[in-house]
């Protein structure tokens, strides 16, 4: 990454921080309220996520093994207390069951991700850039998915980024968007029925919209108008997710 787009992704993010942290402090209370009451338990959610790529290297039998930093992830709490008691690490799904209801609302508007600012601050996160992982999960990904670490490459994990704006929660293809029309190109090409709707579909989806993120960094005017156009665009996003269209 250039170094002018290095520090001016910093002073943005660190600006971006403020703001969020002013604006999330009068929600915070009524936020905490409402998981308590629906779910009892801690208000907040951390995290192992994996960071920036570090590294790759190959062993003996040919194995990738991938090198990434981690860091601990903070969230408001969308799911039961109990959530990964019997099912371990695993993807949240569009209708997972372990989701509270008001933890439904807070995903589907991203309010969930309010905490995320202060790991934007502490340098952790920025405020757009690819989601993280987590690193019990994203070695396998990256083994199904070719590239999939790349996304990752000398960025850091983003609060909301490219994908976010364009997609599904979880990366699924919007129904009348533009690359809807490539939906049977891009996933399940095969058309094999035990596969259809395959969540690693979804994230193959998510991985081309990272990398053209990433791609933006190389140039200081593409990053600038890439940069605030997701921002600007977020908050519209989010309004219209919990409205449920």
């Amino acid at each position: 990454m250039l170094r002018s787009v290095r520090l001016a992704k910093r002073a943005i993010d660190v600006a971006g921080a403020l703001a969020g942290l002013a604006i999330a402090a009068p929600l915070a209370p009524v936020i905490a309220a409402a998981i308590y009451i629906d779910s009892p338990g801690p208000i907040f959610y951390r995290q192992r996520r994996a960071g920036r790529l570090e590294g790759v290297t190959t062993e003996k039998n040919g194995r990738r093994r991938f090198r990434f930093h981690e860091f601990e992830m903070h969230k408001f709490r969308t799911m039961r207390t109990d959530a990964e008691k019997l099912t371990g690490a695993v993807i949240a799904g569009k209708d997972d069951p372990r989701i509270t209801r008001v933890g439904k609302f807070l995903r589907k508007s991203r309010l969930d991700e309010l905490p995320q600012f202060w790991d934007v601050l502490r340098g952790e996160m920025s405020i757009v850039g690819p989601r993280p992982e987590r690193p019990e999960l994203i070695e396998n990904l990256a083994y199904a998915i070719p590239f999939f670490e790349e996304r990752m490459r000398d960025v850091k994990p983003g609060i909301t980024g490219l994908a976010q704006i364009s997609l599904g929660y979880t990366g699924e293809i919007p129904p009348g968007s533009e690359i809807a029309k490539l939906a049977d190109t891009l996933q399940n090409p095969y058309g094999l029925e035990e596969t259809r709707g395959n969540l690693a579909d979804d994230m193959r989806i998510k991985l081309l919209y990272d990398l053209a993120y990433t791609a933006s960094l190389e140039k200081l005017s593409t990053f600038l108008s890439t940069e605030l156009r997701i921002i600007a665009r977020t908050p519209l996003v989010m309004l219209k997710m919990a409205q449920g269209r």
